[in-house]
């Protein structure tokens, strides 16, 4: 693709459907043209009733790249509260070279209130899951690309920790991180993503998101980091009709957001067809 032209990908969804039913929307993804396929990271199933079937992310994503050839895979995105730094940085590496070089990493703070006290977690403020995000970004990087990791933070510590294989990509997969936060978030995507990550639910969102996105660009501005090296991506629903689809995706490309999420929460194999017959028209956007 060239600079300009935008990258689509799909999320799909491991809950209320069979193994057999998630590996054939994964393989229609593959055989479309998407250029990525992402899982979310909940434990319990999400939406108006929170019970039923729903598989572990990071385990579909050692299938997702046995069973596909072509598309990136990430999570959008895995939980900061749910796995040890070193031990999600593990993981990565080898869900990495499972897939001969095609993870996104995708990663948030984090946060469930309905399911975390169940799990025995410690109820955190949000700038608590916040430093939490920070330094297992941190450490995720420093295992992908030093010999030996040594780090000492207020919620994780390592000690001459050797870390090997090293990812395929080098230096690392690209690191997503997720934040809505304007104050602390962004600014732990201005220190240590290579792209941002949101969420939208409709149209009128746009401008929210656009707040958003300038506060990330002050937060450059005091890191001394160039904001146009922060990729921004945004998840969105897919509309009732193609046109809908089509003018919201062209909103976020006018916004500057360089990789779209298309969602949808029903429809499995049908909704993924009907959507990548308008792929042509998503990557021409740019």
């Amino acid at each position: 693709m060239s600079d300009r032209t935008p990258s689509i990908g799909w999320k799909a969804s491991q809950q209320h459907a069979t193994i057999d039913d998630q590996r054939a929307v994964w393989q229609a993804v593959d055989d479309s043209a998407f250029d990525s396929l992402w899982l979310f990271d909940h434990l319990v199933p999400m939406g108006r009733v929170r019970a039923g079937d729903i598989f572990e992310a990071w385990t579909l994503l050692g299938a997702l790249a046995q069973a596909t050839r072509r598309v990136r895979i990430g999570t959008l995105v895995t939980s900061a509260l749910y796995r040890h730094p070193a031990l999600l940085a593990k993981m990565a590496v080898t869900v990495d070279h499972v897939s001969g070089g095609r993870l996104l990493m995708g990663i948030g703070a984090g946060g469930d209130p309905e399911v975390d006290g169940r799990l025995g977690l410690p109820e955190l403020s949000a700038r608590e899951r916040v430093e939490r995000l920070d330094e297992t970004c941190q450490v995720l990087r420093l295992l992908w690309t030093e010999e030996s990791t040594t780090f000492t933070g207020r919620h994780c510590s390592l000690d001459h920790l050797l870390a090997d294989p090293k990812p395929v990509q080098r230096p690392h997969p690209p690191l997503w991180i997720a934040s809505n936060g304007a104050r602390h978030g962004l600014r732990v995507v201005a220190e240590r993503a290579d792209g941002w990550l949101t969420a939208s639910m409709g149209p009128d969102d746009v401008d929210g998101v656009l707040r958003l996105a300038a506060a990330l660009d002050r937060h450059c501005a005091d890191v001394g980091r160039d904001p146009a090296t922060v990729r921004r991506g945004v998840q969105f629903r897919i509309a009732a009709d193609d046109e809908g689809t089509l003018r919201a995706a062209q909103a976020w490309v006018r916004a500057g957001f360089t990789d779209l999420v298309l969602l949808s929460f029903e429809g499995g194999l049908r909704a993924v067809d009907a959507a990548a017959r308008l792929l042509p028209r998503l990557h021409a956007l740019g």
